[in-house]
């Protein structure tokens, strides 16, 4: 009987122990809050660069193949050299065809006398056929044999414009100031007319760089090439491979035609003054492009960002409460974050105390504003 009235006890006591215990835990938590500091979002105005991996490309380029076949004669340049529009670059067998050039000419001389000589007969025998002095058949064929010369003389001079045209196109010239670069081919080699490349020459001042965007910067970029920024404008900057600035600034020339529906972006154009020619086609390098946050966009300190398989988070103050929000972030400024998406102006946000903070964790802050935050922000 003992026995029974000791369980009984046990299972009536065993609750009230275990409410006890549960209610000091909550007692705990409930005077034991998270130690925070926060932030409140405010408008704020700051200047940073966007970059864009990019690639210097002459805005004028050309390979030069021969329009006639044959073997190279001459060349009248220096490797990597600087030449003007109109330069003689190569030759062709110019000999050759200067030849047959000589020899259509001289046809064509023997054509135009036939021609005359066949005209005379024509003449005269029409003039006496007036009068029926002579048979009608010698008239005729006269008269045909004027047709024939005329035909030959036509035939002649096609043939002189032909080689006429061989002979100007034995001879390569340089279609535009710029720099030639390495010979393909050497004195003696044999080139095939539309074939064969024998040099490529590019202009050298000014230059373009071209670089991709994202489709959703269209708008942007077609405001910046429709208004006119002058000479000496700053919004596009050049970065080179030794991470030195570019003394020239640029401009935005043209926008593809159409988006690439692989990557989703569009290519754009900027031309840059290339005076002491530094840069050559085919560099890589960084354009940096000048954007301006408003008094009305939102930056927040990065100290208060929270990754998480690649998203961000911030903790944000809901009255004694701290409640996980995502957020979009974009470019970093000095100590500062720009924020695209998930906050609004006027937020609080946790920027001490993270480490022990959960979702909707109770909190208790320390400051209604960190005015030193901004400070350390770098333009």
């Amino acid at each position: 009987m003992k026995s029974k009235i000791y369980l009984a006890v046990s299972a009536a006591v065993l609750p009230l122990i275990i409410n006890s215990c549960g209610g000091n835990q909550a007692a705990q938590q409930k005077v034991m809050p998270v130690s925070v500091d926060s932030y409140q979002v405010k408008p704020v105005a700051a200047v940073y660069y966007d970059e864009y991996p990019a690639t210097v490309t002459a805005l004028n380029l050309v390979e030069l193949r021969p329009e006639v076949s044959g073997y190279v004669t001459g060349i009248f340049f220096q490797d990597g050299q600087n030449v003007s529009k109109g330069m003689k670059l190569y030759e062709i067998d110019e000999q050759q065809y200067k030849a047959a050039y000589d020899e259509a000419v001289a046809n064509l001389n023997v054509a135009k006398a036939n021609l005359a000589k066949a005209q005379q007969d024509a003449d005269r025998y029409n003039d006496l056929a007036k009068n029926d002095a002579i048979a009608k058949q010698v008239v005729e064929h006269a008269n045909a044999d004027l047709q024939s010369a005329k035909m030959q003389v036509i035939a002649a001079e096609n043939n002189v414009n032909r080689v006429q045209t061989n002979l100007r196109n034995s001879i390569i010239y340089s279609p535009f100031d710029g720099t030639i670069g390495i010979s393909q081919v050497k004195i003696g080699s044999s080139v095939t007319a539309g074939q064969t490349l024998v040099n490529t020459v590019s202009s050298n001042n000014p230059v373009a760089v071209d670089f991709s965007v994202d489709e959703k910067q269209i708008a942007r970029f077609s405001n910046l090439l429709n208004r006119n920024t002058g000479d000496k404008d700053s919004t596009f900057t050049l970065s080179l491979p030794d991470q030195s600035i570019y003394a020239f600034t640029g401009k935005l020339i043209l926008i593809d035609r159409a988006v690439d529906p692989l990557t989703g972006t569009i290519k754009a154009r900027l031309s840059f003054p290339n005076p002491k020619n530094l840069l050559k086609p085919g560099l890589t390098c960084n354009v940096q492009i000048k954007n301006k946050v408003t008094g009305g966009d939102i930056l927040i300190p990065a100290q208060a960002l929270v990754e998480q398989m690649g998203e961000y988070f911030v903790f944000l103050v809901n009255g004694n409460r701290a409640v996980q929000r995502k957020i979009e972030i974009g470019m970093t400024i000095g100590s500062m974050v720009i924020v695209k998406n998930g906050l609004a102006l006027g937020d609080k946000i946790v920027i001490e105390g993270l480490q022990k903070l959960r979702d909707n964790s109770l909190i208790a802050d320390n400051t209604l504003v960190n005015k030193s935050s901004q400070s350390n922000m770098k333009n």
